[in-house]
């Protein structure tokens, strides 16, 4: 098992996968510091290559279980299609890794669930990539609200729609793969709600379906006994602004497009002027959740606080209430 991370020398990140999300990781990798990548694996041992000399990686690997048996790795980044987020985290963990895996952590929460108690009965950190949560900007939001500065939250609207268009063999549209827009891009808003209000008490909505068999465009409406609302959207059919707005008692706080990544926030106050909150931007944003791993290892932590379990797992079973609802299964 690798040496987790300390003072005195770099964390040590292996790669699995080498597609676009990946590449864009790896970049923003470079923008810390203490972290080094030394290791990519693919299915095939020329796409490995290929990534590795690309970014400048000292070793590749053609498959999965010789990529994990890396005794060099800190902690593993796997960026393969959801589908596979399962079988590569699991030969990760089986193996000693500590993971952080892109989102959704799995296609259904029972799944999820069992990667959790692998990764708790390993004792090995896991962690859910959902890189909103680690946003300096949207941790900005959760302090001002914790401080009173918009009264008790009643709303949320949130929407994430692409344009396309997709052809049908596209992995959006390919019902094995995991697609539509609800895995894909709609986490975003119903993680952003759930951030804000929790679980809901009511979920309705409602999607129109592929002929493969996925959504093309969902709406969603989170109700809570408190008495708030999240009305959220998703869809693969045609672009939207990509913004949201928190409504609280007494003002509102806007997020700029793209919500998940603000290039501005707004917080504007009841009988106030609008105030905009400072937002740095670097690199593409990935570099926050890369932080937040290398900081939880260096403590010994097995989950985040920042992205816990528990929060993992209930966005996840809400996905599948949903996905129930508009009727989208998968293999």
């Amino acid at each position: 098992m690798a040496q987790q991370s300390g003072p005195d020398r770099k964390t040590r990140w292996g790669i699995l996968a080498t597609g676009y999300i990946a590449a864009t990781f790896v970049e923003d990798l470079r923008l810390l510091p203490d972290a080094e990548v030394v290791a990519v694996g693919s299915r095939t041992l020329e796409t490995a290559r290929a990534f590795a000399d690309r970014h400048q990686i000292p070793r590749a690997y053609g498959s999965w279980q010789e990529f994990a048996a890396d005794d060099d790795l800190d902690v593993v980044y796997v960026a393969t299609p959801h589908a596979a987020h399962f079988d590569a985290t699991t030969a990760c963990l089986d193996a000693g890794r500590a993971v952080l895996v892109e989102k959704p952590i799995t296609l259904d929460r029972p799944a999820a669930q069992r990667l959790v108690d692998a990764a708790t009965a390993r004792g090995r950190f896991l962690m859910e990539a959902m890189w909103m949560r680690c946003n300096p900007a949207v941790l900005r939001i959760l302090e001002l609200i914790a401080d009173g500065a918009i009264g008790e939250v009643t709303g949320v609207q949130a929407d994430f729609g692409v344009g396309g268009p997709f052809p049908p063999e596209h992995r959006m549209r390919a019902r094995a793969l995991g697609g539509g827009a609800l895995l894909d891009l709609g986490v975003y808003p119903i993680s952003l709600a759930h951030l804000l209000l929790g679980v809901p008490d009511q979920v309705r909505s409602w999607a129109k379906i592929s002929p493969e068999g996925v959504d093309e465009n969902t709406g969603i409406i989170l109700g809570y006994d408190s008495g708030a609302v999240a009305t959220l959207s998703c869809g693969m059919i045609g672009a939207t602004r990509v913004a949201a707005t928190v409504t609280g008692r007494t003002g509102r706080i806007e997020l700029a497009p793209p919500f998940y990544r603000p290039g501005q926030v707004t917080l504007l106050r009841d009988g106030a002027d609008p105030e905009l909150l400072p937002v740095e931007l670097t690199g593409s944003g990935y570099q926050h959740e890369a932080a937040e791993v290398q900081r939880c290892l260096a403590a010994g932590l097995l989950e985040s606080p920042l992205v816990p379990h528990a929060a993992t797992l209930e966005v996840m079973g809400l996905l599948d209430d949903i996905r129930e609802q508009i009727g989208v299964t998968y293999p």
